[in-house]
C-alpha cells in the first residue's frame, strides 16, 4: 500500500504598508522604545489601513506561496485559513479567499486556534491530504489584530500587528518525497487557563467584538513550559 505525505511546495507571506513603530506607540500609551525592545525584541509592527482585510492579506500571501510552488489557483483543492480576526462572523474568510483567487472547486473553511493556529491548520491539512480526501492545500494565517486591540492598554497594544504567511501543502509518496514532509504532529490545550489570553466579547456573550486581554507574565510562563514539555 503506497504511503503518502505531505510536502511543503511554496511558502509567502504579506504585510500591510503602514508601520507603527514604538516610538509612534510611545504617542499614544506610556511606554517608551527602550522598555518594550527590552522586553519583546519588537521595534516596530505592521497595521492595516482602513479597509484592508484579513482576506486581503490573506489572498496576497496565497498567491506569492502559489508563484514559489509554480502552481496556479486552479491546482488547489482545499483552503485552511487560521485566523481569529476573521472579515465577518461568516462566511468563513477562505470562502473569501478561494473567491478572490477565482478557485471554485474543492472546500475552504476557518480554524480558530489563536497562536497555534498555523501549527494547527498544518495539522488538519495533512491529516486531508495523507488520506487522500485533497490533493493540494493552500494553508493560510492572517490576522487583522490591530481590528481587536485596546490601543489605551500599554501591555497588549505593544505586542501585536497584522500580516499573513501562506504554504502550498501537496499530497505525495513518501517514495518520492525522500526526506521531505510533515513528520510529526503533536497539539494539546487546556481550557483552565482561559482568563490568562482572551477577547472580552463575542456574538453569543456580548454580541460584540471585544478587545484583547492578557495576563502577559502568566502567559509567557505557561506557553515556555508547555511548548517545552511538547
Amino acid at each position: 500500500m503506497t504511503e503518502f505525505v505531505s510536502v511543503v511546495r511554496g511558502v509567502g507571506g504579506h504585510l500591510p504598508s503602514k508601520v507603527l513603530t514604538n516610538d509612534d506607540l510611545a504617542k499614544m500609551v506610556d511606554t517608551t522604545d527602550d522598555w518594550i525592545a527590552a522586553r519583546t525584541g519588537i521595534r516596530k509592527r505592521h497595521i492595516a489601513a482602513d479597509g484592508e482585510t484579513t482576506s486581503d492579506l490573506g489572498a496576497i500571501a496565497a498567491r506569492k506561496a502559489l508563484d514559489a510552488a509554480g502552481l496556479t489557483p486552479d491546482d488547489i483543492d482545499l483552503i485552511v485559513v487560521a485566523t481569529a480576526t476573521p472579515d465577518y462572523t461568516f462566511p468563513s474568510t477562505a470562502t473569501i479567499i478561494q473567491q478572490k483567487l477565482g478557485i471554485t472547486r474543492g472546500a475552504g473553511f476557518d480554524l480558530q486556534a489563536v497562536c497555534s493556529g498555523f501549527v494547527f491548520a498544518i495539522a488538519t491539512a495533512d491529516n486531508f491530504l495523507v488520506r487522500g480526501q485533497f490533493e493540494r492545500a493552500l494553508v493560510i494565517g492572517a490576522e487583522t489584530f490591530s481590528r481587536i486591540l485596546d490601543w489605551s492598554d500599554r501591555s497588549t497594544c505593544v505586542l501585536f500587528g497584522d500580516g499573513a504567511g501562506a504554504v502550498v501543502l501537496e499530497r505525495q509518496p513518501k517514495s518520492q518525497a525522500g526526506d521531505r514532509g510533515v513528520k510529526g504532529i503533536h497539539l494539546r490545550t487546556d481550557g483552565r487557563f482561559r482568563d490568562l489570553l482572551y477577547v472580552d466579547g463575542g456574538p453569543s456573550t456580548t454580541q460584540t467584538v471585544g478587545h484583547l486581554r492578557m495576563v502577559g507574565n502568566q502567559v509567557f510562563k505557561h506557553a515556555v513550559g508547555k511548548i517545552s514539555e511538547s
